[in-house]
């Protein structure tokens, strides 16, 4: 009987020195630059109790589309014809973050090749590494400091009408933890043949690269992004009289309907 106690004792111990712990909060990872394929992803774990209570795997995008979920559910991403599963991505990213809700361990490992795809995961057959890398980052960086907003999520906004110079702005926004973590401003084109403005002016095919001191659009339109996560807030960033704002360092451009936009996708989030 004391042996037995004695094993349980010491399997106890085994577990408990094992067993991760983790400071409560919010967590949030993203890559640092958009792939080829036009995604960034990113992920949000929820830590109670010390334990991952919640997980989700998602992406962002300079295509000027919704984040990955949004559009994957709405059938738009087409998955399921290319998969065996026949699961869209949302759904086999959704089973990706339960397997780390389940397990606990953000040091996952089980790779069967370099791409990052796993047989130790059912139901899931894509590449499942940058979720397990984002989950560890995150945990790495420590929790999201509590923001204003009521509602976590992403939040996409687009211009209703294409105006006279054809682009057609839309914005992507992630809250985590009430706080704005990832701003895209994009636009897409009346002309179908065109990619993204993001993408366009990056390749050098808007023009404005040769015209704008301050450079390109797509850089302008990183910084303007990157001030209203700085502000939290798109009332907060004023405006000259032509749009462009009082106090952004290197954006000459108006960023007025931007600021609209943004507005709009975060009344969501109230």
């Amino acid at each position: 009987m004391k042996r037995i106690i004695a094993i349980a004792a010491f399997a106890a111990a085994v577990f408990a020195v094992g067993a991760q712990s983790y400071k409560d909060g919010i967590y949030f990872a993203q890559e640092e630059a958009f792939q080829k394929s036009g995604w960034k992803y990113q992920a949000v774990l929820e830590v109670s109790g010390g334990k991952i209570a919640k997980a989700t795997w998602n992406g962002v995008n300079n295509l000027g589309l919704a984040d990955k979920n949004t559009v994957a559910a709405a059938g738009e991403y087409g998955m399921v014809k290319a998969s065996k599963l026949k699961k869209e991505w949302n759904e086999q990213a959704a089973t990706v973050a339960d397997y780390l809700v389940k397990t606990q361990d953000v040091n996952f490992n089980q790779y069967k090749n370099a791409a990052g795809n796993t047989d130790a995961i059912a139901g899931a057959s894509i590449h499942v590494k940058e979720f397990f890398d984002l989950a560890k980052k995150a945990i790495a960086d420590g929790p999201v400091a509590k923001g204003s907003y009521a509602k976590d999520g992403w939040y996409f906004a687009s211009a209703a009408q294409f105006p006279k110079d054809g682009w057609k702005s839309n914005v992507l926004i992630t809250v985590v933890n009430g706080s704005i973590v990832d701003v895209i401003w994009n636009a897409l084109s009346k002309d179908s043949k065109k990619k993204s403005k993001l993408v366009e002016s990056a390749m050098g095919n808007y023009g404005m690269e040769k015209a704008a001191k301050q450079g390109p659009w797509h850089v302008q339109a990183e910084r303007a992004a990157a001030a209203l996560v700085k502000a939290q807030n798109p009332a907060a960033i004023t405006l000259k009289k032509g749009g462009q704002p009082d106090a952004v360092t290197g954006v000459s451009m108006s960023v007025s309907e931007f600021l609209t936009l943004a507005a709009e996708a975060l009344a969501a989030a109230k």
